[in-house]
């Protein structure tokens, strides 16, 4: 069966249950949603290469769903999304997805949101109490659990090039302060806990330029580094450039997917990388926002990616869709 055969046999059992053996697919199929309007707001820059695959995700939903989508970025700029949310209130949008690096910044915001009726969904990057009472207000989350990917990245890289008690691990990020940062380097360091090994964390920014001069400086100024663990895409696919500018030979790994970060694990460069399937995660927001809407269904919790590993095993599954490997 194709995938999108699959999706819509998969629309239509869920349709059915909703309505009843009284009503077909066929029959909701006949319906105009196109007043669903959507509203869609990463909280990162517009030039950052990863949420292209979440946008894209996002308007195959609404395309699918017959919804209309409206998709703003936060530019990395809390005031800015805000601002953006406040606005989406204020015209009434259908249905918000929005993706928070901020555990308090977008409490009051969202929760206004729901209270009026506007369901909310976070992606890629959630609340980090994920829905307990007292966080942001959202019916369900798309996304990984980062902890968990990092800890297993962590144990990996452990296993494979024996670090060992007293090591320390260079842990770059775009954005250290926001919230996937914090749990993608608190699942690394809890498997360096296990062995006696520390981390340093470095912010780099989206810009690649920026991040390879950063990282590299870096590992000049610390010549004993043992590892490189990138905690997103940008320093990820830096990482087996700074060191070979550094002049050393230590092992790399990461997180997220681009075709440098592939072509690197096929070269056997980079041991591996976390995948959080970032087309995902926009295709299931949009999507669980549209069948709320359309047939009172409950959004659910979607852990994308899993804990699973892309290695030199597996790596050319991904390649078709990330872009070539040279």
């Amino acid at each position: 069966m194709s995938l999108n055969k699959f999706k819509t046999a998969a629309l239509a059992a869920a349709t059915t249950l909703v309505l009843g053996a009284g009503a077909s697919f066929a029959q909701t199929q006949e319906k105009d949603w196109s007043h669903i309007n959507i509203l869609f707001v990463p909280w990162s820059q517009s030039s950052n290469p990863f949420f292209e695959a979440v946008v894209n995700g996002a308007k195959d939903a609404a395309l699918q769903q017959g919804v209309n989508i409206d998709v703003q970025f936060g530019e990395e700029d809390q005031q800015h999304q805000l601002g953006i949310l406040e606005t989406g209130i204020a015209n009434k949008v259908s249905a918000i997805a929005v993706n928070i690096a901020d555990d308090n910044a977008y409490i009051d915001v969202l929760c206004k949101a729901m209270n009026e009726g506007i369901p909310v969904v976070t992606f890629n990057i959630d609340d980090s109490r994920h829905g307990a009472p007292g966080s942001t207000c959202r019916m369900a989350f798309m996304g990984q659990n980062f902890v968990d990917a990092g800890y297993v990245l962590g144990k990996r890289m452990i296993a494979e090039h024996g670090l060992k008690k007293g090591d320390v691990v260079f842990t770059p990020v775009e954005a250290p302060q926001a919230t996937y940062a914090v749990e993608r380097h608190a699942g690394v360091q809890k498997a360096l806990d296990e062995i006696g090994a520390t981390s340093e964390i470095l912010g780099t920014g989206n810009d690649h330029a920026q991040a390879l001069n950063l990282m590299t400086q870096y590992l000049l100024g610390h010549p004993d580094t043992a590892a490189v663990i990138g905690l997103g895409q940008t320093p990820t696919s830096q990482a087996v450039q700074a060191i070979r500018d550094a002049g050393m030979s230590i092992p790399a790994g990461g997180f997220d997917v681009s075709s440098e970060i592939l072509e690197n694990i096929k070269n056997g460069e980079l041991t591996a990388t976390v995948d959080q399937q970032p087309y995902s995660q926009g295709y299931y927001a949009v999507t669980q926002l549209a069948l709320n809407l359309k047939y009172g269904l409950y959004p659910s919790e979607m852990d994308t990616g899993g804990t699973g590993l892309i290695d030199k095993s597996n790596f050319e599954k991904a390649v078709e869709w990330a872009g070539p490997v040279r």
